[in-house]
């Protein structure tokens, strides 16, 4: 193993959290757990990665305990016994592979369709109501749905410590329910939760400080967010490292531990006349420890394979992302696709058997390999 690669193999620590690598699973939506409940196909998936060397899994995104906090069908809840029971065998076998584990709690807001399980009755939530043919299809939250909410991200921080999940991911990313309070284009309130970015990161501050004090000082909050929303990928938060700042230290403050700075491709700069990706910059203006992300591992960027193509993924050169682990300018490496098609990518990359990994298709999205 060449001492650039080692990088990513080193061990890491914040407080109680030990991880064994840099290499942490990035949360990818699968969709195999039939009526939210994971099975012993999603136990095993996820503990051959921790087997072959991931430092931590970021579960994919589990619903909060909301009744409109689903969008999707099969994807796994994280509230009701059967649940709960179904996450903490997949916990006990990530551990007793060598890794840790973390769930990402998710809701996701104004996007979810009515007629989604487990109540399809119910209309999708967002900060703003919507209607169409003199129909509600989007419920504006009001102060009190924002506080049940939060309630539910809170308790299922709880539930996540007491089966013995090594900390949480919040989901603030990609358009979903957070984000879209974030986002100008989806946040038009006129109250406290609208207006300046500020105002529209309020339930985020809120909800992360809930979260903390569920399940106390010292066990870890991830938060991830992105510029980017699956409803415009053009879409930017923030412009420049001071609004960047000014828009993390709030979070940070709350409460997180770990930011999980969520791009499409992991060596663009994020602002002019810098190198400095997302979690670069973050990690610098936090001196918290940052997650990258982006197309890690492939020959081009993730989404040109997501849509129906017979393109393929080639396993992509690293030498450019370990150089900037080197530089300490983040401290774990999120791996998504790469990780679907080859649960041995972790192994594969410090043993040097590069010309090993397998490529990356949609195929691969049909089972839990």
């Amino acid at each position: 193993m060449t001492a650039a690669v080692n990088a990513l193999f080193q061990p890491f620590q914040l407080g109680s959290l030990q991880l064994p690598s840099r290499v942490v699973m990035a949360p990818m939506t699968r969709s195999f757990s039939p009526n939210g409940v994971p099975t012993a196909d999603v136990v095993e998936y996820y503990r051959r990665r921790a087997a072959s060397g991931v430092g931590l899994i970021v579960t994919e995104g589990t619903t909060v305990n909301h009744p409109a906090a689903n969008g999707y069908a099969h994807v796994p809840r994280f509230y009701g016994e059967d649940a709960l029971a179904g996450w903490k065998k997949v916990v006990d076998a990530v551990h007793a592979a060598g890794g840790k584990i973390v769930p990402q709690l998710w809701h996701v807001g104004n996007v979810r369709r009515q007629g989604t399980e487990p109540q399809p009755e119910v209309p999708a939530y967002g900060p703003m109501e919507k209607r169409k043919d003199d129909q509600v299809v989007v419920h504006g939250m009001t102060r009190h749905d924002i506080q049940d909410v939060i309630a539910a991200f809170a308790q299922a921080a709880r539930d996540a410590k007491a089966i013995g999940m090594d900390g949480v991911e919040i989901h603030g990313a990609h358009g979903y329910l957070i984000d879209q309070f974030f986002w100008e284009g989806s946040n038009q309130r006129t109250d406290e939760y609208g207006g300046s970015l500020a105002n529209r990161s309020r339930f985020a501050v809120e909800l992360v400080a809930a979260v903390r004090a569920a399940v106390g000082p010292d066990y870890p909050i991830i938060f991830r967010f992105s510029q980017w929303k699956q409803q415009d990928y053009t879409a930017r938060l923030v412009t420049t490292p001071e609004q960047l700042g000014a828009f993390l230290a709030p979070l940070s403050a709350a409460g997180v531990d770990i930011f999980h700075c969520s791009t499409r491709r992991f060596w663009e700069p994020e602002f002019e006349g810098s190198e400095l990706n997302l979690a670069g910059w973050t990690r610098q203006l936090t001196s918290k420890p940052t997650i990258t992300v982006g197309s890690v591992g492939l020959d081009g960027e993730f989404l040109q394979f997501m849509v129906k193509t017979d393109k393929v993924a080639q396993p992509a050169n690293i030498e450019g992302l370990l150089e900037r682990l080197n530089r300490q300018e983040f401290d774990l490496v999120a791996v998504g696709r790469a990780l679907i098609c080859d649960p041995d990518w972790a192994l594969k990359v410090r043993e040097g058997r590069m010309q090993e990994i397998l490529p990356f298709s949609r195929e691969a999205l049909k089972t839990l390999a």
